[in-house]
């Protein structure tokens, strides 16, 4: 078995696939991170701190799905309003250096303007 990406580790290997997913419910915005290493394992980071790890990309995919994320790639405006009500534009993965810094941005409450019917 391959080691396990550790994101403070500066001589981990890095991710040959990054990509957001994000869900909203309840006048929240929620995020995922999806990781694919070369060797095909999946990393997924999720608003708990957890990194859920999966043995492929797909099966990551299809969990994410499964919980109502969308994938933040390909989307258009018509898309993220149908998901959170919010114009593409709008929508921003959080961003850091690690982890401990990603996990504060990976919940956003969303005003009432924002709110899915």
């Amino acid at each position: 078995m391959s080691p396990e990406y550790d994101p403070d580790d500066e001589y981990a290997p890095e991710p040959a696939e990054e990509q957001w997913w994000l869900t909203a419910f309840n006048r929240m915005l929620v995020w995922a991170r999806l990781r694919v290493m070369e060797s095909g394992v999946a990393h997924v980071f999720d608003s708990t701190g957890n990194t859920l790890v999966y043995e492929s990309a797909d099966i990551a995919r299809a969990a994410l799905m499964d919980a109502e994320f969308s994938a933040l790639d390909g989307m258009d405006d018509e898309d993220a309003v149908a998901a959170t009500g919010m114009l593409l534009d709008e929508l921003a993965p959080p961003h850091g250096d690690s982890d401990e810094q990603l996990l504060p941005q990976m919940i956003r409450t969303l005003g009432p303007r924002h709110a899915r019917h």
